[in-house]
């Protein structure tokens, strides 16, 4: 059952099924050969995700409206600032590995060179690695599920938060900026940087209308 719900969550997060998009519990039979029991099964946990909600004959995938979109990027705001601080924390102590910040970094490059060219799906898939792997720095698995939920929500609600005019050269500065206090293990500035980060791509988000 959790390969099918895994499976469904890809379809969703992956735009297959878009938000606002109604899928039925024999279609998904159908497209991944499986009986109803787990897709019912796997359709309860994505509603209890916020991807999905009941429908007359199904699910609708989830559109976030302005002001849940907007609670989101605030929570997730103050959980990466919570995760780069313990991060950065951790590298003060030594606990992290060279390989570790070396890691952080090509992940940072390579969202950057995505959002440069224009790619949309890479810079997203790039973004958000960037982000998890700092959340798995600071070994928080609470912070880390919910994180996930949220980024979740957030990608299938709108895929234009990474291409707002005025984010496109800004996201890579901010990016060098937060792995640097995270290497020089300066918590404080950590948390600041990742919360502002966040914030900075909802307000563009916002001011580009969605």
């Amino acid at each position: 059952m959790n390969s099918v719900y895994e499976d469904v969550r890809g379809l969703i997060v992956h735009g297959t099924y878009p938000a606002g998009q109604a899928v039925t519990e024999q279609e998904l039979c159908d497209r991944l050969g499986v009986s109803r029991t787990p897709v019912r099964e796997a359709l309860r946990r994505l509603e209890g995700d916020g991807l999905v909600e009941p429908a007359r004959r199904g699910v609708t995938v989830v559109e976030l409206d302005s002001k849940a979109l907007r609670d989101d990027y605030l929570v997730r705001a103050a959980l990466e600032g919570l995760t780069a601080e313990l991060a950065a924390a951790r590298q003060r102590s030594g606990e992290l590995a060279p390989a570790e910040l070396t890691r952080l970094e090509k992940l940072a490059a390579e969202a950057d060179q995505a959002t440069r060219k224009g790619d949309f799906a890479a810079g997203v898939r790039h973004n958000r690695a960037f982000h998890g792997y700092i959340a798995a720095l600071a070994e928080n698995p609470p912070a880390v599920e919910v994180l996930d939920r949220i980024w979740d929500r957030i990608i299938v609600s709108t895929r234009a938060s990474l291409t707002a005019p005025v984010r496109t050269g800004q996201v890579g500065e901010e990016h060098k900026h937060l792995v640097a206090a995270i290497a020089g293990g300066r918590a404080e500035d950590a948390a600041f940087l990742a919360r502002q980060h966040v914030l900075s791509t909802m307000y563009a988000l916002e001011g580009a209308g969605k």
